[in-house]
């Protein structure tokens, strides 16, 4: 079968803060953390990222 994407599972490490304002954020726009996550990723430039990286 040709799959549009391969999927591969990630754990982040969040403080308490973070995890509650995720949490927040999924609750007020019906989302789940997997797709508010995926989104943050896209949105990423490459151009931001240093050389070294």
């Amino acid at each position: 079968m040709n799959k549009k994407w391969a999927i591969k599972r990630i754990t982040i490490n969040l403080a308490s803060v973070e995890s509650e304002k995720l949490e927040r954020y999924c609750v007020m726009t019906g989302r789940p953390a997997t797709d508010v996550i995926r989104e943050l990723i896209r949105s990423l430039s490459i151009t931001e990222l240093s050389a070294s990286e």
